[in-house]
């Protein structure tokens, strides 16, 4: 274990000195295998950890996902969402924001990613709460926290990435995240109610309802079809997850072409971006199965459930401290990260943890309501200082906005992720009812 210890130690310094993660944790994990083996050993894993992952066939799903989504953001189908929401919300004080939410929700069952859901709904949403008199705080928190919700509601990308490393089925984590995402659409639209009513200012009483083309009600009903496509043919078994990345960016760009939504140029930027997020994505990955093999080999996660075993500390004990750890790490990691450094260590111990007769009874219950509760504390990172991405992204597509506005505009929205967080530990029901 102080190998382990050690190595985690020197990755947090390289992280504090602005190394690139994936590089940090090839690093560490190279250079740690070589000291506990040889470095003929350390040349020939690293080798096949770059190997193996670069030619991996269920990876492929990951850049498909990425892709349908890109292609989602540059058509201007979440302007069709943002309009279709406000249609529910428009006569009501904070209806704009309440909107958001309930956009970004939706922009996320079809994008996958939260990073992607914030940089879009920032360029649609943001003009016109601020043209009808919306507080910043509001406003900015709103969008931030809503692209949260990108990595939970199927399809995932982060939920893909999970179930790759730990060979749970993929069909079945997109499930068990359509409860828990559904309530953070609510939590958040309650907090929205919440922060008005308690400071009026912030939000005008009426406003003008922003006007829906008949483009944006295609652009709805389209968005509404591709998601059923996917998690219907997966549910169904009409094809696999990975077989529903395709179809779905086959989908995505159908739809996309249909409404005249995209050109040459914006294929080419969803393109573009596709690639460097998957770049991205598989330079992280390989650093991450580096540096979980160095930890295996060295012995931290069995070293851990013997730890636990001595200590006879009870499993929900176990799953708070781990939590906490999660939510300690949310302030200097951003969730890919987060994931694929944790999960090769907890996941072994929590593996061996025995919950009794209940809701988690069964052993393969307790690894998916999991996963659901690692990816819920790892959307509370992005939107928690000093790093909150979502935060940063915002920044980057608005640069006028201040970063302490965005922080003090997520805090209601933070809260409403703790009071699900809550829930979801305590009642599992909410990850596992639709298994």
């Amino acid at each position: 274990m102080t190998a382990s210890l050690i190595g985690i130690a020197v990755l947090l310094a390289l992280v504090f000195l602005r190394v690139p993660i994936g590089f940090a944790m090839a690093l560490v994990g190279g250079g740690g295998f070589a000291l506990l083996r040889s470095p003929d050993a350390a040349g020939a894993m690293i080798g096949t950890a770059v190997f193996e992952t670069g030619l991996s066939y269920t990876l492929s799903v990951v850049p498909l996902f990425i892709f349908m989504g890109n292609v989602l953001a540059q058509s201007g189908i979440a302007q069709g969402l943002f309009a279709g929401a406000d249609r529910l919300f428009g006569r009501m004080r904070g209806g704009l924001a309440l909107a958001t939410v309930l956009s970004c929700g939706g922009f996320s069952a079809v994008s996958g990613s939260s990073l992607a859901t914030a940089a879009t709904m920032s360029r649609v949403a943001l003009p016109p709460m601020r043209r009808f008199g919306y507080d910043d705080r509001l406003a900015t928190g709103a969008i931030a926290a809503g692209g949260t919700l990108g990595i939970l509601i199927p399809p995932s990308v982060i939920l893909i990435i999970y179930g790759l490393l730990t060979e749970t089925d993929i069909g079945d984590l997109f499930i068990a995240g359509l409860l828990p995402g559904a309530l953070g659409i609510v939590l958040y639209l309650v907090a929205v109610v919440v922060t008005v009513r308690v400071d009026p200012s912030r939000a005008p009483e009426v406003k003008e309802v922003v006007p829906m083309s008949r483009r944006d009600t295609t652009g709805v009903l389209g968005t509404l079809a591709l998601f059923l496509f996917i998690m219907g043919g997966i549910y169904g078994g009409i094809f696999t997850p990975i077989e529903a990345g395709g179809m779905g960016a086959l989908f995505a760009l159908l739809l996309a072409l249909a409404i005249r939504g995209l050109d040459w140029a914006g294929f080419r930027g969803a393109v573009r971006e596709t690639v460097l997020s998957t770049a991205m994505i598989f330079a992280i990955i390989i650093g991450a199965e580096i540096f979980s093999t160095f930890i295996n080999f060295a012995g931290l996660p069995m070293e851990m459930v013997d730890m636990i075993y001595a200590l006879d500390l009870s499993p929900w004990l176990v799953i708070a401290l781990m939590v906490a750890i999660y939510l300690v790490m949310g302030c200097v990691f951003e969730s890919l990260s987060m994931i694929l450094l944790t999960v090769p260590v907890f996941y072994p111990v929590v593996a061996q943890l025995d919950f009794g007769p209940g809701a988690l009874g069964n052993p393969d219950d307790v690894l998916i309501w999991f996963a659901i509760v690692v990816v819920v504390v790892t959307e509370i990172s992005l939107i928690t200082p000093p790093v909150g991405m979502n935060v940063f992204v915002m920044r980057s597509v608005i640069p006028d906005v201040d970063l302490m506005t965005v922080f003090r505009g997520v805090l209601p929205f933070w809260i409403a992720d703790i009071i699900r967080l809550a829930l979801l530990i305590a009642v599992p029901w909410f990850a596992l009812a639709l298994l």
